[in-house]
């Protein structure tokens, strides 16, 4: 049974080296955490920090004076947009586990796992609420009968870019709206809808010039964040450790001084024990430049 975390007693003396170290693993929940950073990437800031809310084009603009004069300085780089003062907040669940329960050598590393599964479910389902609450709605698709999925999903992107400057380069896709796909293709007779029908998402991504195409499984959302429509999302962001770099969204880590995200505490009662896993984070949406979402029909 989980409770919330607030409500068990717990502190410092009882952080669990060896279980943090296990929760910080690169290996624990690759396909939720890929997910996520592909939508918000991850960056490290303090726990009450700054950021600047901007539209993403001002990256895009191109200007001739990074050449430095004989006798000045170098230009400085000034980031505009309104300043936002934010802080990561402190997310936890914990799990009390009764005497009678505890099986084999690793049953605190097995609680672990999955308190940071749902930690992880819980954050991919803020990160979609956010990104369908400031999408701008690109519409209805119907693809059925002889419709062009790829080319309906190219024309939008090439009217994103005459518009804003610059390309989205990221899409992501239901998993209704991905068969939606396949199968609008694979009821055509002709090859190269066949082709199309079976392109991974990688040949996929090269043919619309975007950077990366992804998934959004049913299955990391869980029962409660089932998205109400069939989606496809299209947005900017960019793997960095620098807090105004480009992305629509965002995901605010603080980190321990250890440089953990994840920190576990155990505590040990005659009949039970408490494990509570806990990190810092907040999401945040600093551009609704070329952030798009369509429904797409079948029908």
């Amino acid at each position: 049974m989980t409770t919330i975390v607030n409500d068990l007693p717990y502190n410092t003396n009882h952080l669990s080296v060896e279980l943090t170290e296990f929760a910080n693993s690169k290996d624990n929940h690759l396909d939720l955490k890929k997910t996520l950073n592909f939508i918000a990437p991850a960056i490290p800031v303090a726990r009450r920090f700054e950021h600047k809310k901007a539209p993403t084009d001002q990256f895009f603009s191109s200007e001739d004076d990074d050449i430095r004069a004989t006798g000045s300085n170098f230009k400085y780089m000034d980031f505009q947009g309104e300043s936002i003062t934010a802080k990561t907040l402190n997310k936890g669940l914990g799990i009390r586990i009764d005497v009678d329960d505890i099986n084999g050598n690793d049953w605190q590393t097995r609680y672990v796992y999955a308190l940071q599964e749902q930690i992880y479910r819980n954050e991919l389902r803020r990160v979609i609420k956010a990104l369908i609450a400031n999408a701008a709605d690109g519409g209805d698709l119907t693809w059925a009968n002889d419709a062009s999925p790829d080319a309906d999903i190219r024309k939008a992107l090439v009217a994103a870019c005459k518009k804003h400057g610059f390309y989205p380069n990221r899409l992501l896709y239901s998993e209704p709206a991905w068969f939606i796909r396949q199968d609008c293709y694979a009821a055509q007779e002709n090859a190269g809808a066949r082709i199309a029908a079976e392109m991974s998402r990688e040949t996929l991504a090269e043919m619309l010039r975007v950077d990366a195409v992804q998934l959004l499984k049913q299955n990391n959302l869980g029962i409660q964040g089932q998205l109400k429509d069939n989606s496809v999302f299209a947005f900017y962001a960019e793997d960095s450790m620098f807090k105004d770099a480009l992305s629509n969204l965002k995901y605010f880590v603080t980190l321990s001084p250890e440089g953990h995200f994840f920190r576990v505490y155990v505590e040990e009662y005659p009949k039970y024990t408490d494990i509570i896993v806990e990190c810092f984070s907040t999401i945040a949406v600093t551009s609704k430049t070329n952030l798009i979402h369509w429904k797409i029909k079948d029908a």
